[in-house]
């Protein structure tokens, strides 16, 4: 069996590669960011002698290929150790220019202009002082994050003053989540500067989509789109779906500007997400980021609905071969979301669901990957202040079409004691079905895990 490196391989990914044991042999390295005591080794984390580490063991132990969808630290670690290795891999420098939020609006402004947005870079180091002079509203967000962390809309001086005002631990954690990159770019990538500050853009109102996909031989191929549903009245994901109901045209426009943007950055070969606007009334699509990296929480949507496997796909590429040539599975259903549950005020989350609920989930939706995140203390304090809101649980399930999966998704959420993220507004979900069926294959149902 071939031997792959996997870095920074939890929740999504661990269950994407499980799945797929039988025919690899993998090695494991990195920790999990979310859990304790595994983030401890965020202290001292140098990425660069992890990847020399992992380059070693890679030659020690015969790897065929090294992979991570892991958007803080993985990605970039799997393509220096590809580098390092001569294995096949996403160019160093490609995976620098997508993560440097600021580097990639250049980027875009010089070979996609109209799917660009006005932005410049916040003239301020953290927690210092707002220039004067700035034009409001404006949408905030880190030159280096992950998760939507910090980004969000501010109408005002004081509303960014706020935003940017961080405590000793908070300060502590951003610097500790972006050093690791911010030595790798001050090297590799100089003219895109620091990476420890913040950008900002117009905000736009927009639906907003995912629009999944791959590049083999500098030629980027499209996996298929996912869409965004949010919170009313917020900037909050309520669910993502596929399949998409963006007309197929502009799904080929984005597809366009990915191919354009990729290969001004020397992206040759790899899997990549990119997150876009589209208004229907102008007919304008604007990027809003490229991640080099699979949407690894997709990856079971398009199993469901389209046949394919991405982890299955993104292995492949780590091995030089192309994607395209992996068989497809038959469909198992025609609608398939990944639905987020939040609370935005603190003490509004209701209880995680315990054993038994559990059990009576799994016994009734077979098909269903449940996801809980308690949180309490400094960690809840950091959710609404970072994220504006605490996102206490993701259900993942499918159905035969767009009804029957709201049907479906209305009563396991009765079932689990949470509010089925189908409001018509803030607050107020819609009614509880019937619970309907659906033949499927037993998928592992796992409490906890955090994505």
């Amino acid at each position: 069996m071939p031997r792959i490196g996997l870095l920074f391989n939890h929740d999504w990914d661990a269950l994407g590669f499980g799945r797929l044991a039988g025919a690899f042999s993998f090695d494991e390295a990195g920790f999990d960011l979310f859990s304790f005591p595994s983030n401890a080794r965020l202290i001292g984390f140098d990425l660069q002698r992890f990847a020399a580490r992992q380059a070693r063991r890679a030659r020690a132990r015969g790897w065929a290929g090294v992979v991570s969808h892991h958007e803080q630290f993985g990605a970039l670690a799997a393509a220096l150790v590809a580098e390092a290795t001569g294995l096949p891999g996403t160019p160093v420098a490609a995976v620098l220019a997508c993560q440097h939020k600021l580097r990639a609006r250049e980027v875009l402004q010089q070979v996609c202009p109209e799917a660009n947005l006005p932005f410049a870079a916040l003239d301020a180091c953290y927690g210092g002082p707002v220039p004067d002079g700035l034009v409001y509203p404006a949408y905030v967000k880190p030159v280096k994050a992950a998760f939507s962390v910090l980004a969000r809309r501010v109408d005002s001086q004081a509303e960014l003053h706020q935003h940017t005002r961080f405590g000793r631990r908070e300060l502590w954690v951003i610097r500790h989540l972006v050093e690791p990159f911010e030595r790798v770019a001050r090297q590799r990538l100089p003219q895109a500067g620091t990476a420890h500050r913040l950008l900002l853009e117009d905000p736009v109102q927009a639906a907003q989509y995912n629009l999944d996909g791959w590049v083999f031989q500098g030629q980027a191929h499209a996996l298929g789109v996912v869409d965004a549903v949010m919170y009313p009245g917020t900037q909050a994901f309520m669910r993502w779906e596929h399949p998409s109901r963006l007309p197929t045209t502009v799904q080929a426009r984005a597809l366009d500007v990915a191919q354009r943007f990729l290969a001004a950055v020397g992206f040759s070969h790899g899997m990549f997400n990119i997150e876009f606007f589209h208004d229907p009334g102008t007919d304008r699509l604007t990027v809003i980021e490229v991640n080099p990296r699979l949407a690894s929480q997709f990856s079971d949507l398009y199993r469901h609905v389209c046949g394919l496997d991405p982890h299955a796909m993104s292995l492949a590429l780590a091995l030089g071969q192309d994607p395209a040539a992996l068989p497809r599975s038959a469909p198992v259903a025609g609608a398939a979301a990944s639905l987020v549950y939040r609370a935005f005020t603190p003490g509004a989350s209701p209880p995680m669901p315990g054993p038994a609920q559990c059990a009576a989930l799994a016994r009734r939706f077979p098909d269903a990957l449940l996801f809980s995140y308690p949180r309490s203390g400094h960690a809840l304090a950091r959710d609404f202040k970072w994220l504006g809101s605490h996102r206490y649980g993701i259900l993942h399930l499918h159905g035969r079409d767009a009804a029957h999966l709201k049907r479906r998704a209305e009563a396991a959420s009765a079932l689990i004691g949470w509010p089925a993220p189908y409001a018509d507004r803030l607050g107020q979900p819609s009614a509880t079905l019937a619970m309907p069926d659906l033949p499927d294959t037993p998928h592992q149902l796992i409490p906890g895990a955090r994505p």
